[in-house]
């Protein structure tokens, strides 16, 4: 990984970390359904705009059932569930448990591409469940159902864009990651729509839920999956979802700086054993990363 794609990384990370800060102000007024398809169809507006002022708009059409298929794992589901999630748990929680998302590529790697499961990545794998553990056991949350069938959407949505990634990297090597982009965020948009329609809120949303929509749709959806597929073009999926620990580490500080919310001594405990398990999974170095998934 150079100098430039680790910039890329870190710029990804603080983009997807204030997604979690945008979702839990966004989520409680306008609902999951609403938020998610106003985050894609924004950002499909903002980039297909973009891709005709660079004379670049691609031919989504000639591949709308593998569009369908990102559209769907990378965006429509983990989206949804996020926000759902985020209804009942801190942005802060919410951002930790995404960390788990490098884990999961790992094992779908594993199955999918045979990249070797080594003893390495099981002890990883290990850690990041005590993590989660210790996170959910020992957190200043009060734990209901609520609570817990949020965890587990979390946690499915980890998984979800595990696949995505894995997904990305054999269906779509060597695709512009502007067309990648812009196909997976008009073909989400497209899957919600039904679901949108008939949730649709009974109050006009807040100043700030305007502007959360707004930076969520534009930033940290438009922006971000820009540099997302371009990561993994170059560097692959692996490495790429490395990002996972820096996104807690930015959705953390946010969360307590601008909602407040509550964090202890579970919360740092649960955050350091999980990024130690997602090192160990992907075999992240002081000097650099280095990916073993095979195109």
């Amino acid at each position: 990984m150079g100098a430039r794609d680790l910039g890329y990384l870190i710029l990804l990370g603080m983009l997807w970390g204030g997604s979690f800060l945008f979702i839990r102000i966004g989520v409680p007024e306008l609902g999951p359904f609403v938020l998610v398809e106003l985050r894609v169809g924004i950002a499909a507006v903002a980039l297909a705009l973009c891709a005709v002022i660079l004379g670049r708009l691609p031919k989504v059409r000639a591949r709308w059932k593998q569009f369908a298929i990102l559209g769907a794992v990378n965006a429509a589901i983990p989206f949804s569930l996020i926000s759902a999630a985020e209804i009942h748990l801190t942005a802060s929680l919410a951002a930790i448990l995404n960390s788990t998302t490098v884990m999961f590529t790992a094992l779908v790697a594993a199955v999918w591409m045979g990249d070797p499961l080594t003893a390495r990545k099981v002890v990883g794998v290990v850690m990041g469940i005590v993590g989660v553990a210790v996170l959910v056991g020992w957190d200043p949350i009060t734990l209901n159902w609520a609570v817990v069938l949020s965890i587990g959407a979390m946690l499915a949505a980890s998984l979800s864009y595990a696949l995505a990634a894995v997904y990305t990297k054999r269906m779509f090597a060597g695709s512009p990651p502007l067309a990648i982009a812009i196909g997976q965020q008009t073909a989400a948009s497209m899957l919600l729509l039904p679901l949108a329609a008939i949730s649709l809120p009974g109050e006009r949303p807040s100043a700030a839920a305007t502007i959360s929509v707004l930076a969520l749709a534009l930033l940290s959806t438009a922006v971000a999956y820009m540099l997302y597929y371009r990561l993994i073009e170059n560097v692959g999926p692996t490495s790429t979802t490395t990002v996972t620990l820096l996104v807690p580490v930015f959705g953390l500080l946010l969360g307590v700086l601008i909602l407040n919310e509550p964090f202890g001594l579970g919360t740092l405990v649960g955050l350091g054993t999980i990024l130690c398990s997602v090192a160990l999974v992907t075999g992240l170095r002081l000097g650099g990363t280095r990916d073993k998934v095979r195109a």
